[in-house]
């Protein structure tokens, strides 16, 4: 039997709905420049990222274009905040663990975060990091291990690296197998992307 596009399209949002992840957040922190941006929207919509979150404090918020992002501004909710207070009530009255990407002592390393809990996963801007301000609205901070000479990887990379450690805690544990959105979200943005 031979589906009809309108047919294949249905399949499609459904399998890709039915692995959307309502755990994980991606929180971007006044990052510069939209191609960074655009990769991290990529790899989210790659690993099954429901919402990315933008704090822009300082930089304009960016303009994400189809072509950089391969459209995955369409996939996937953008929920902008314009002050740290906001963001941080936010996330706390959904029960998010905030877990920003820094180096200090107290750093957990990036495959000892808890992914099976609610959790935000903040990266920020290329060259001054995380703010001090967003720091104190996390609860954790956490490193990827780095071996070389440089001492940071860019933003988008940290981000993937990070991701892909989700996504193997994800499908180790079913979580890809089971769908994790509620009726009423599942049908919104099923509604939403069937018209896209």
């Amino acid at each position: 039997m031979i589906l009809s596009r309108t047919e294949n399209r249905i399949k499609r949002i459904e399998s890709v709905l039915n692995k959307r992840q309502s755990s994980i957040v991606v929180v971007l922190e006044n990052i510069h420049d939209p191609h960074n941006v655009s990769a991290i929207l990529r790899t989210c919509d790659a690993v099954g990222v429901l919402e990315v979150q933008l704090v822009y404090t300082i930089e304009p918020f960016p303009e994400i274009s189809k072509v950089s992002s391969s459209s995955a501004n369409k996939w996937i909710k953008i929920r902008k905040f314009k002050s740290y207070d906001e963001f941080r009530n936010y996330n706390k009255s959904n029960n998010f663990l905030l877990a920003a990407s820094h180096l200090d002592k107290y750093s957990l390393l990036y495959d000892e975060l808890d992914f099976s809990r609610k959790i935000a996963l903040v990266f920020g801007n290329e060259n001054r990091g995380v703010s001090d301000e967003m720091l104190s609205c996390c609860d954790v901070t956490f490193k990827i291990p780095m071996h070389g000479m440089i001492q940071s990887l860019n933003v988008s990379v940290a981000a993937a690296v990070t991701l892909y450690e989700a996504e193997r805690f994800f499908r180790k544990n079913g979580y890809y197998s089971k769908r994790q959105l509620d009726d009423l979200t599942y049908q919104k943005l099923f509604n939403e992307w069937i018209n896209e």
